[in-house]
């Protein structure tokens, strides 16, 4: 881990923060170091809360290294996604603490936590792809079917609908709204509870219930795969 992501443990809990002072883009180097923090996480045998910036959960991928192409842009998209995946099976709950805007692939690591808490105030989350001249990749629209509210998928995928928080409570992005002033100890009680369930239990009824979406995403990221090579070239 470098700067744009910092490691707290405290109670079982694990904080990784994302911070790289801007719109928490994420870049190869955010992704990385969001995954050695997981690594961190895993081995200390705790629980998961992801933070944002006060303001910003994150703005989805560097829009540089996906407009420069090639092979970096692809290996982002996959890393991003295999990222999702691996929230979405992780060995311990994970929370996510939204701390404002979340967007494209942002609001698509929101989806990927086992409890979402929003904050009130003017944050916007939404997948802007199609609004952006982009197809939504293969993996995006399962995970967005599997988790989001069959009455806002479509509003969400194909119209690039923008939620505000609360909004996004209905929608299913996220479980919880809390406002500035109690938000840091809503998500604190959540990966408290949380923490305290049988780890056993919880693991093994949590990816039984996901099977089937991960099997899914597995494909869908390899079909994502196949058209940026032709993408890419």
């Amino acid at each position: 881990m470098g700067g744009a992501v910092t490691y707290g443990l405290e109670g079982g809990v694990a904080t990784v923060v994302m911070d790289d002072g801007k719109v928490n883009a994420l870049s190869p180097a955010m992704l990385g170091e969001l995954g050695s923090a997981l690594d961190r996480a895993e081995g200390d045998g705790a629980a998961v809360v992801l933070r944002g910036r006060p303001g910003t959960f994150s703005g989805g991928f560097d829009l540089r290294v996906l407009r420069g192409g090639g092979p970096d842009a692809v290996a982002m998209l996959r890393a991003g996604f295999l990222l999702a995946r691996r929230l979405l099976a992780f060995p311990a709950p994970v929370v996510v603490a939204c701390t404002g805007h979340a967007v494209a692939m942002g609001s698509f690591l929101v989806l990927s936590a086992d409890h979402r808490v929003g904050m009130t105030g003017p944050f916007t989350i939404t997948a802007n792809e199609v609004a952006i001249g982009l197809t939504m990749p293969h993996a995006a629209v399962e995970l967005c079917r599997d988790r989001l509210a069959p009455a806002a998928f479509i509003r969400a995928v194909a119209l690039a609908e923008v939620f505000s928080p609360e909004a996004a409570l209905a929608a299913g992005y996220l479980d919880t709204v809390a406002d500035p002033d109690t938000f840091d100890a809503t998500v604190a009680d959540v990966a408290t509870r949380l923490a305290g369930l049988d780890r056993r239990a919880h693991v093994a009824t949590k990816r039984r219930a996901r099977a089937e979406l991960l099997e899914r995403l597995e494909r869908a990221t390899e079909r994502d795969d196949a058209d940026l090579a032709v993408i890419f070239g």
